[in-house]
């Protein structure tokens, strides 16, 4: 499981060069919650993880 960051940057940057804009980092925040959430489903027991799901969200 891993997040594919280029596609995301690809679809959401305002230059070829730009991979910090507030769209881009918006756009980053769903595709890393939804591994998290994957990870949890098979690792029910990892509480540091789960810690950083909720820093994410």
């Amino acid at each position: 499981m891993s997040i594919d960051t280029q596609t995301v940057i690809e679809d959401h940057k305002r230059s070829s060069a730009d991979t910090g804009s507030p769209e881009v980092q918006v756009a980053l925040l769903p595709a890393r919650s939804e591994l998290l959430t994957g990870h949890f489903r098979t690792h029910q027991e990892d509480p540091h993880r789960r810690r950083g799901l909720l820093l994410v969200g």
